[in-house]
């Protein structure tokens, strides 16, 4: 017998992804409470220093601070004393990278 249902899931652009990321990012704040100083901690893990690949990661975080429109004199302040909509444009951008690397190729090789 085969099955007739409509499908379970349907293929969802880059921007519904991130439009439903995003509003899964407000729904879990409305129940389970604000995570920023888990997001600080992971810029600060970003911005340690003794880490072998420092500079990398230093770019990294800009591009996500550049996605999020934070200008660079703020960047330089620690995650803390970011405001409140910066606070929701870092979010925001990291779910826009969150959608942007699940549509890269499964398998890269680096070429020779």
């Amino acid at each position: 017998m085969a099955i007739t249902a409509d499908r379970i899931s349907v293929p969802l652009s880059a921007g519904a992804r991130l439009n439903g990321l995003n509003h899964i990012a407000e729904l879990r704040a409305s129940h389970w409470g604000d995570n920023w100083p888990e997001v600080a901690r992971f810029i600060e893990d970003l911005g340690d220093k003794r880490d072998e690949q420092y500079e990398e990661n230093s770019r990294a975080l800009a591009a996500i601070f550049f996605l999020a429109r934070v200008p660079a004199a703020r960047q330089a302040l620690g995650p803390h004393a970011l405001t409140l909509e910066e606070k929701k444009a870092v979010i925001a951008a990291m779910n826009h990278f969150r959608v942007v690397v699940s549509l890269f190729p499964r398998h890269l090789t680096l070429p020779r």
